[in-house]
């Protein structure tokens, strides 16, 4: 007697690949956000819609996804460069695009300069420069000149580097200060480790600056040390001279 033959499951079948545009509308990202705004999509889609196009085989989203897991986090992802991206298979176009979003997004913070924007606290300089400062994977240092109101004046970089006495130097620090007549200036710079403890290069630095705005007449009000969610004032430390 013979048996009837079974027919075996089909296992790993690779799904069917459907571009983007013939998804439901109400799936496709740039619908979905015209639709229920931005804040109903995935950082996927999001992302997705900076890369616009797809490869083949392979949809927008799909490359988003690629690259948030290869970078293993948004923020991650925010600090990588348009070389990094290329490298994890992105191709120029795309990778530009990306890095320019989050750049932008740094940008935000800073206020219009024709506003008057008072800083009272360290909690103040903490908000203007953390977003911009906090992932990046090289230390920035930057001056905040200020009016004898304590209004903001004018933001400058002074150098961008390993914190250290030959790259810091007050001629530098204090070029902009001088030029622009500032009050009191207020120095900022970043630890790309994530850690905001001043290092005792960033204690002898600030001492150093401390000195050189009494010799100016430009004192210097505080010095912030920013790194991930954090960061450190000197003023708050007891840590200027």
């Amino acid at each position: 007697m013979s048996v009837p033959s079974r027919r075996r499951p089909v296992l790993d079948r690779p799904a069917r690949f459907v571009s983007i545009a013939r998804w439901p509308s109400e799936d496709r990202p740039r619908e979905k956000l015209c639709k229920d705004g931005p804040a109903s999509l995935t950082e996927s889609e999001l992302l997705a819609i900076l890369i616009r196009t797809g490869t083949r085989g392979r949809t927008a989203v799909d490359l988003a996804r690629q690259a948030l897991a290869g970078a293993q986090s948004l923020r991650e992802l925010s600090r990588k460069s348009v070389a990094d991206l290329v490298g994890m298979g992105m191709g120029r176009a795309r990778a530009t695009a990306i890095v320019a979003a989050f750049e932008l997004s740094r940008r935000l913070p800073q206020r219009d300069g024709s506003a008057r924007v008072f800083i009272r606290t360290p909690d103040d300089v903490a908000a203007r420069f953390a977003q911009r400062l906090r992932d990046l994977m090289q230390e920035e240092f930057w001056a905040l000149l200020l009016t004898s109101a304590g209004t903001v004046m004018k933001e400058v970089r002074v150098s961008i580097g390993t914190l250290n006495a030959s790259l810091v130097h007050p001629r530098e620090c204090f070029h902009a200060a001088l030029t622009e007549k500032a009050a009191s200036v207020i120095f900022v710079h970043n630890h790309p480790s994530g850690n905001p403890e001043p290092s005792e290069e960033d204690v002898a630095v600030t001492r150093q600056l401390v000195e050189s705005g009494k010799i100016l007449g430009i004192p210097v009000q505080d010095h912030l040390v920013i790194a991930g969610n954090g960061y450190v004032s000197f003023a708050e430390r007891g840590l200027l001279p």
